[in-house]
């Protein structure tokens, strides 16, 4: 169960959460929820999950994958931040975790009331849509907010309409 969403009280505001990787999907689902914050007074938070499964080697080499993998993530983090604020004028909450992706997106959701939309882009890819779409239809995994999925058919402009 889900804590009490607080984004309707006052001093409070909605947030869209896209989260954010090495996949192209992932900017159009950045840039939906930056539409949808900026035409609802909301506000976007981008998380980049670092997987920690990554880091099973000697305690010394395990700090340095640790901190490689944090700058990458800083690193696609800026880039997307970036996008954002040109494209839209926005400017983004960046979170960056560490740990199995669903769990980290359910983690955020119960710390930050705020966050009331999860907003996915389903990939184009043969293998499918990707692995939190995929986990998601499968019902493996269900998010405790509302979810939108991005369909890959959707242009720009019927996005930024959509929006």
């Amino acid at each position: 169960m889900v804590s009490r969403r607080l984004s309707r009280l006052e001093g409070h505001r909605r947030k869209f959460l896209a989260v954010i990787d090495d996949t192209p999907e992932c900017q159009r689902a950045a840039h939906y929820a930056g539409m949808r914050a900026k035409n609802s007074n909301g506000g976007v938070v981008l998380l980049y999950v670092i997987a920690n499964r990554d880091f099973q080697q000697w305690l010394g080499v395990e700090e340095i994958m640790r901190a490689e993998a944090r700058e990458e993530a800083e690193a696609v983090l800026a880039k997307a931040s970036q996008a954002l604020r040109e494209a839209i004028g926005i400017e983004p909450e960046m979170v960056i975790r560490e740990g199995v992706a669903s769990e980290e997106i359910n983690g955020l959701i119960e710390d930050d009331q705020d966050v009331a939309i999860l907003v996915l882009a389903a990939g184009s890819a043969k293998e499918g849509p990707g692995p939190l779409v995929s986990s998601l239809a499968s019902r493996a995994q269900a998010f405790p907010i509302p979810v939108t999925v991005i369909p890959d058919s959707l242009s720009d402009e019927e996005l930024d309409a959509l929006s």
